[in-house]
């Protein structure tokens, strides 16, 4: 979880650089750019807790039958 804890912590370094732009009174365009790399940086730490999530209940040796498929797709959509 550590590259998923490090992305988070960059994202929110992003958007604290996002509300400055606003402040600032900054270009519409460079701070839309600015926010969706941010929504990307969190799209992609969610898609991999929920990733690290299913491999963990794989990996417990139940099987795929253990894994509640509707709610990991509900998880995975969530993000969509």
């Amino acid at each position: 979880m550590t590259p998923v804890v490090n992305r988070i912590k960059r994202a929110r370094g992003q958007l604290d650089g996002v509300v400055r732009m606003l402040e600032e009174g900054r270009d519409c365009e460079d701070v839309v750019t600015q926010l969706a790399a941010v929504s990307k940086a969190l799209d992609k730490a969610g898609f991999a807790i929920v990733a690290a999530g299913l491999q963990q209940c794989l990996a417990t040796g139940d099987g795929i039958d253990s894994v509640d498929v509707k709610k990991m797709e509900k998880l995975f959509l969530s993000l969509a």
